[in-house]
């Protein structure tokens, strides 16, 4: 089984971003995430109502980190520090060798390649640094764009799971991206 620790905390860098850690100073950024229709749009999630469930979103990732069940960095641009989204491992699970990956990025920076760029440096440390043997990405069969970044990735389609989420009165179906560690 894996043994996980992320302490001390690595930030990771590519050309153009930082991925560093969540700080409540991230309050107002997290807030215009988890509070866009469009950007929550297929996550099955409630929105953001009060800077207080931002800031406990902040909390809660942070405390993931410390508790080493999942790690979540901040996109931001070199040179500027101000958060434009999230990417990180979610619901790891060591005794398989595998996590989840997830990511949002604020609609301003959609379509830059932003997102491609921390996909490969955070698979990067998947591999590399975890000792992930594969990462999987659980998404909506209508969000074609994290379908196409997946892709691009080297990500495969996994599955297409129907109706096996129940939220907010209806059955949603997900569809599993995965890529292996070909190391």
């Amino acid at each position: 089984m894996l043994d996980i620790n992320f302490s001390p905390f690595q930030n990771l860098e590519t050309e153009r971003l930082l991925l560093r850690r969540l700080a409540n100073e991230d309050v107002n950024e997290i807030f215009a995430l988890r509070s866009d229709q469009e950007v929550m749009k297929y996550i099955p999630r409630p929105l953001a109502k009060t800077n207080e469930e931002a800031l406990a979103h902040i909390a809660m990732i942070n405390e993931k980190i410390d508790s080493n069940e999942g790690i979540n960095w901040a996109i931001a641009l070199k040179g500027n520090p101000r958060l434009i989204g999230i990417i990180g491992h979610y619901r790891i699970r060591p005794e398989h060798y595998r996590a989840e990956i997830g990511y949002m990025l604020l609609p301003d920076y959609h379509g830059n390649g932003i997102i491609s760029e921390a996909i490969k440096e955070v698979v990067n440390y998947g591999f590399e640094v975890m000792k992930l043997h594969s990462i999987e990405a659980i998404i909506d069969p209508e969000n074609f764009a994290s379908e196409r970044v997946l892709q691009k990735n080297g990500f495969l389609k996994e599955a297409h799971l129907k109706e096996n989420e129940y939220y907010e009165g209806r059955f949603l179906d997900t569809v599993i991206y995965s890529i292996l560690n070909q190391h």
